[in-house]
């Protein structure tokens, strides 16, 4: 089986670099989750170069620079903050610890790049807001379900084109492969990853506001549970939500740790979107029993049905766009105001989830 492990699933798209040689310089630090990987992938294929890199773990910074040996260690955070040729700082810290470690990269003059979920708390996310504000920075979170997946980025070039007319609702489904024995302390501690809905429904949300094109929506329901592992009872290994956009459209999504071992990937994640003048499908990671590759998408209008096979065909623009923001000081990649937004939505839906007691 390949493509098995979700902690460190790392794409890498096509080399497309948007400035030159030493333009842009990065940085890393916290290396707690393993989507850093991913986030390096993007950043050095969009052209960035990747100077430092920091954790107080050696054990942690020498896997990174098995896969990345170009790097430079830092003894300190504070060498790469006070470096001042760096532009980024990109981190994949303990989710209750993400906002705190932004805060200090951007008041010491510097954009910061962060994997989902960037808060735990509303309280965090309000406290950012006030640094961004106060600093001019920008915190980017990676949304890795839409931005390093071809299948969901031609969805958005599908719908932006009128493909499907005005998009009216979307489901999506993001379940994951638990591997318990894996996973880090903190995985576990609902205190420190802030609950299902919360980490990885993230991407559920923000992937919502972003194909319906909505700047807001308002929280209908939304439901968590531990239905199969009472060792760790502060997981939850189920979670859903309903969602209604400003503009009408709705949204609902279901995300779990039950990917079964049989399936050939970490998780067998979709997108369905229904618009006024058609449907589109994304199977993002594999289809299953058919095709061990993802980024299959299904396409249907009155013209008739089409399947696009998009691995390696579309690329991840997200990464060059967010570099070229960062030295223009635009919003092209993405706004701060969606970021926020998708962040703080699903942050409701969490601390609105009833909570299931399953007598399963």
């Amino acid at each position: 089986m390949a493509n098995n492990d979700g902690m460190n699933h790392a794409p890498k798209g096509k080399v497309n670099r948007v400035v030159k040689e030493g333009e842009f310089n990065f940085a890393v630090a916290a290396l707690d989750h393993g989507h850093i990987n991913g986030m390096t992938n993007g950043l050095l294929e969009a052209g960035a170069i990747l100077k430092w890199v920091y954790d107080p773990d050696a054990e942690k910074v020498a896997a990174y620079r098995e896969q990345f040996p170009q790097v430079q260690v830092a003894q300190s955070l504070e060498q790469i903050l006070e470096d001042s040729d760096i532009h980024l700082v990109a981190a994949a810290a303990i989710p209750n610890k993400r906002s705190e470690l932004g805060n200090q990269v951007m008041k010491a003059g510097k954009d910061y790049f962060i994997d989902k979920t960037a808060f735990t708390t509303l309280d965090q996310l309000e406290e950012t807001k006030r640094v961004v504000a106060e600093t001019g920075q920008k915190f980017w979170i990676y949304f890795s379900e839409r931005l390093h997946v071809e299948g969901a980025v031609f969805a958005g070039q599908l719908i932006k084109d009128g493909a499907i007319g005005d998009e009216i609702q979307v489901t999506g489904f993001g379940p994951h492969r638990l591997d318990k024995e894996k996973r880090p302390d903190w995985f576990f501690n609902k205190e420190q990853y802030g609950g299902i809905l919360c980490d990885i429904g993230s991407h559920q949300i923000e992937q919502f506001l972003y194909f319906s094109g909505n700047e807001d929506a308002e929280i209908l329901h939304s439901k968590v549970g531990n239905y199969a592992n009472p060792d760790t009872p502060e997981l939850e290994d189920y979670g859903d939500a309903t969602l209604i956009g400003a503009n009408g459209a709705t949204f609902t999504f279901k995300v779990d740790w039950f990917t079964p071992d049989g399936l050939n990937t970490w998780g067998d994640g979709r997108v369905f979107i229904t618009g006024t003048k058609g449907t589109i499908e994304v199977r993002k990671y594999i289809d299953v029993a058919r095709e061990e590759t993802g980024d299959h998408l299904y396409l249907v209008t009155a013209e008739g049905e089409k399947h696009y096979s998009l691995a390696g065909e579309v690329g991840f623009p997200f990464f060059g766009e967010m570099i070229k923001d960062c030295i223009n000081r635009t919003e092209h990649a993405m706004t701060q105001e969606h970021i926020f937004k998708a962040q703080e939505l699903c942050l409701k839906a969490q601390e609105q989830a009833m909570v299931i007691q399953s007598s399963i």
